[in-house]
């Protein structure tokens, strides 16, 4: 029998199931307690956030079952048949429910055929029907259709919180993550809690034990290896241009992921010019990172190598590497602005 996905096992049941969308969660739970339900709701954000797994969360808070919740993707779901079919049906009476819940996913897919058909059911719907239009790109749902619903963003979460909720996951499988292991699998997830749970079962099916390190994250992820940062932030901290371009060149040979690679680089000279200039947070970072990790970075923070203007030159890099040719050229271009010489 397949294992189910971890994202499935650990979807929210509950409001308070829901991390780091307070502004979302807690007006819905008012509004289910005081049962001033609106018939219309559009909730925006990008993948993973968790809108869908709210909408059946407050579908059931308003009493709704799942024999009158009806999921529906817009995406292959978008012609004025499709609309009209469904809207058919949104006037017969629920089963069991005092609401009938509509979950239309990606609904900026809509054809504007479809988009003109449902408006008059959005309108003026009956009673008993509730509708939560769900979309990843806001600006394509038209002006016409926001104005009639309640409108409720998700946010990305930030790095600490996804980080915090991926050992909490990790615990309930009965691992142990370390705290900088967590903190890759964060980054590696670019602020979806989906992606981090799918990130974290690769993990979990690619090791033996049930410790789980940094470096035992990298092997199952691919992500670039520390050292190999390391190479690199050692070469700029000594101003030595060859040896940049050498560690630079090196990662890329290993088939490392350029853009990954410039993101930890740009997280190592962050967390470097925050251990010199802000000594305040050396006790978080050192939690943060781990206590190697910390020693090696406090190390090039003595150097004078480690700039500002070096953090500059790799942050315009990460614009670059998105359109180059050569996804070592934006990082290799930083070392030979910043030393040219």
């Amino acid at each position: 029998m397949a294992h189910q996905s971890l994202y499935r096992v650990h979807r929210p049941a509950t409001f308070a199931d829901v991390v780091g969308q307070e502004q979302v969660t807690k007006p819905l739970e008012e509004a289910a307690k005081s049962k001033k339900i609106g018939h219309a709701y559009l909730f925006s954000g990008s993948r993973g956030l968790g809108k869908t797994s709210v909408a059946r969360i407050f579908a059931s808070a308003i009493g709704c079952t799942e024999n009158d919740l009806y999921e529906v993707d817009a995406a292959s779901n978008n012609s004025v048949e499709d609309i009209r079919a469904l809207t058919e049906g949104v006037y017969t009476l629920p089963f069991q429910s005092p609401y009938k819940v509509y979950i239309l996913d990606e609904v900026h897919m809509l054809s504007k055929g479809a988009w003109n058909a449902f408006l008059k059911t959005l309108e003026e719907p009956p009673a008993h029907a509730v509708f939560i239009l769900a979309t990843t790109e806001l600006e394509k749902v038209p002006e016409t259709v926001q104005s009639r619903c309640q409108v409720f963003e998700f946010k990305k979460p930030t790095r600490a919180v996804l980080a915090r909720m991926i050992a909490a996951v990790a615990k309930k499988e009965g691992f142990v993550l370390a705290s900088d292991a967590a903190e890759l699998v964060a980054m590696l997830a670019g602020g979806s809690y989906r992606d981090a749970l799918s990130v974290l079962q690769r993990v979990f099916s690619g090791v033996e034990g049930k410790s789980l390190s940094r470096e035992v994250v990298e092997a199952a992820t691919g992500a670039p290896r520390r050292e190999q940062v390391h190479a690199l932030i050692s070469a700029l901290a000594m101003t030595d241009r060859n040896k940049a371009l050498t560690a630079i060149e090196q990662a890329a040979k290993a088939g490392v992921d350029m853009k990954l690679f410039l993101e930890l680089v740009l997280e190592t000279l962050r967390a470097t010019l925050l251990m010199r200039y802000a000594p305040d947070l050396r006790a978080s970072l050192q939690s943060e990172l781990g206590a190697d990790d910390f020693a090696a970075l406090e190390t090039f923070a003595k150097e004078k190598g480690i700039t500002p203007a070096a953090l500059l030159a790799f942050l315009n890099a990460a614009d670059r590497i998105r359109y180059a040719p050569i996804p070592a050229l934006p990082l290799e271009l930083a070392v030979l602005e910043l030393f040219p010489e």
